[in-house]
């Protein structure tokens, strides 16, 4: 065995690098999260060949003098914590003062900086692994940094570098998460001599629309809330925006970007009823907190922490997410309007010949003959899906008339295949999947009745008795706290059968055997006790979707109105349990272009 000996301080700054310079994009970062904490307003960033040729960051930050540059090149050297106790409530992006010594050792680097009020700028460099002298060198202010021939002299990690193009990507995207985190500040990013990226400094919302896209920004919202000394505030895209991968989610603490299975967890669940399971969510977050509640010394990338309060934190970020994405009606919309034809000119569509809202509102015999649906105002049967809404059937145009503004989701034209409402907005057409609808009102009823303990019990006129196994007898003997619980009265009428006596209110008109059931299969497969914590929304949830209105299930046209109202009212209206949507709007000008009209 051979003996033990100190290794050189080149293969200690190599070795480390192998942690902190994954890729070109490990070494970007690092040195523009230094830009920032050097308090720039200006960064620019320029790359060859991916990065992996050059990597030049020039900012116009505080500067470093002429004796400290050869130690902002040397290992375990920094200006940003001194004591333990600083390394406790870190405030900086960078802290560890490796990252340039790390690079340096892999790279000809070199930096040139000057400070505020110097004569003129000092530059060093590396070589073979010493740092030089500085040589004075011109440079207006701030700081730039050169790093030529990454892995140049460690030829098994460089050929691990992938093609040209997928260095830059992920170049590209440590560009963006840090231009997200810092909107005040003007970024810019070329590649190979061509600028790719210049966005100047604005305010958040702004910031985010530049980076992701309009597309994005109107599909997300906004999210503000605060608690104690910890904020958090962004944007969240509904769930029509979802991605098929995480490549559009950031979260930022304290303006450093994260990745942590606890937010991970809190985001998700908050998108649990209204994002199908194999979608992603997308969303921009930043979380304002004492530095000394979060530990960012967890590794040498700075990309995972810890917190000091996790349950505490992971309730706070599950509420203000749920409550950003709980408005009524949030779907997929089209909001395209056609632009006036003269300054304060109303939109041209609305002086076309189109269906009248007093048509919708009292239909003529042609609904009659076309839906074969007696159009007479039915509450008791809108009453009888949807509860003790007050229903609004509309049926003069008086009605219409005395309306300040015409509802979101306008007013109903008549029912598609017995699964679609059609219903007519001032935008254009609304089409809603009938049972999707319904079941998230369904769903949001059980939930805020259960939640609130007044989940209302309905006597059945006459008792529904129905045969069962000897699991759903056990089951039922077992349970009756919980089905009580959930609303239901549920007895055991013999050892082969049993007898439902009373249900929810809101769930009374449906099948009631087929509901028992499954809610017996399921407390047997979760547990009572979970059933009423952490799965009580699955439970829920597959009631409301056996509850809610199946396809060929006819409606008047009050009926779909009551329906479309109660959407307006309902929390997450936009998407049913399961995540999918349950609206969408084609407005007018989409229609006329597929129509060619004006063509």
């Amino acid at each position: 065995m051979a003996a033990i000996k100190p290794l050189p301080e080149l293969l200690i700054n190599q070795i480390a690098a192998g942690e902190v310079v994954e890729r070109p994009a490990s070494a970007l970062k690092e040195v523009m999260e230094n830009s920032v904490d050097a308090g720039a307003n200006k960064i620019m960033v320029q790359l060859v060949q991916g990065g992996s040729k050059l990597i030049r960051v020039a900012d116009n930050g505080a500067g470093i003098s002429s004796d400290d540059l050869p130690l902002a090149l040397a290992r375990h050297a920094t200006s940003k914590i001194n004591t333990l106790e600083d390394l406790q409530k870190i405030a900086s992006l960078g802290f560890r003062g490796e990252a340039l010594a790390s690079i340096a050792s892999v790279s000809r680097l070199s930096m040139a900086s000057r400070k505020a009020g110097e004569k003129h700028a000092w530059q060093v460099r590396v070589e073979d692994g010493h740092i030089l002298q500085p040589e004075p060198t011109a440079l207006a202010a701030g700081t730039t940094v050169e790093v030529h021939d990454l892995y140049f002299n460690v030829p098994a990690r460089r050929k691990f570098l992938k093609t040209e193009a997928t260095e830059f990507g992920h170049c590209e995207e440590a560009f963006r998460r840090i231009a997200l985190s810092r909107p005040d500040i003007d970024f810019s990013l070329q590649h190979n001599g061509k600028v790719r990226s210049h966005w100047r400094s604005s305010d958040m919302a702004r910031r985010i629309s530049s980076v992701l896209g309009e597309e994005f920004s109107q599909a997300a919202a906004l999210v503000e809330e605060q608690a104690a000394d910890i904020r958090l505030h962004g944007m969240v895209a509904l769930p029509a925006y979802s991605r098929s991968t995480r490549d559009a989610q950031y979260f930022f603490i304290n303006g450093r970007f994260v990745r942590d299975k606890l937010i991970t967890h809190a985001l998700r669940e908050a998108y649990r009823d209204i994002l199908h399971q194999e979608r992603y969510p997308a969303f921009v977050l930043f979380l304002e907190m004492n530095p000394e509640g979060v530990d960012v010394n967890v590794h040498p990338t700075k990309i995972e922490v810890r917190f000091r309060d996790s349950r505490a934190l992971h309730q706070f970020i599950f509420h203000a997410i749920s409550k950003g994405l709980a408005k009524p009606c949030q779907g997929s919309k089209n909001i395209e309007q056609r632009k006036p034809a003269s300054p304060g000119a109303a939109p041209s569509y609305f002086h076309q010949q189109s269906i009248p809202l007093e048509v919708v509102a009292q239909p003529s015999a042609f609904y009659q003959t076309l839906f074969k649906t007696n159009t007479e105002p039915q509450e008791s049967l809108a009453k009888e899906f949807l509860g003790d809404s007050p229903v609004k059937s509309n049926s003069s145009p008086e009605v219409v008339e005395e309306e300040k503004e015409i509802p979101l989701l306008g007013f109903a034209l008549g029912q598609l295949h017995g699964i679609y409402i059609l219903a007519q907005n001032e935008r254009g057409l609304i089409i809603v999947d009938m049972h999707a609808a319904h079941e998230r009102i369904v769903y949001e009823k059980l939930k805020s009745a259960l939640e609130n303990q007044t989940v209302s019990m309905q006597q059945l006129l006459i008792p529904v008795t129905f045969q069962a196994d000897s699991l759903e007898v056990v089951t039922v003997e077992e349970n009756s706290v919980t089905l009580c619980n959930l609303g239901f009265d549920v007895a055991v009428l013999s050892p082969t059968a049993l007898i439902v006596r009373a249900v929810p209110v809101i769930l009374q008109n449906f099948d009631m055997v087929k509901l028992v059931r499954d809610l017996l299969r399921e407390i047997r497969e979760f547990g009572a006790s979970q059933i009423l914590t952490e799965k009580r929304n699955e439970v829920l949830s597959t009631m409301a979707c056996h509850s809610a209105l199946r396809a060929s299930h006819l409606l008047t046209i009050p009926e779909m109105n009551a329906l479309l109202r109660e959407m307006e009212s309902t929390e997450r209206s936009g998407h049913c349990n399961h995540g999918r949507p349950t609206w969408f709007e084609i407005s007018l000008v989409d229609l006329d272009k597929r129509f060619m009209r004006g063509k």
